[in-house]
């Protein structure tokens, strides 16, 4: 019975890893479009720089 549950905990573990590193892929690729969008509509007067830092 232990080495069961230690299959389903180590398949869970790994479900929960996996499901995290798509989330986060999605928000990567959220983020890289909104600096394009905001690379390309940037301001043509002052500094060029559309970020405050």
């Amino acid at each position: 019975m232990v080495p069961l549950l230690l299959v389903l905990l180590l398949a869970l573990i790994l479900f929960g890893i996996g499901f995290a590193v798509k989330v986060l892929w999605w928000v990567a690729i959220v983020v890289l479009i909104l600096w394009l969008i905001g690379f390309v509509a940037r301001p043509k007067g002052g500094s060029g720089r559309w970020y405050r830092w």
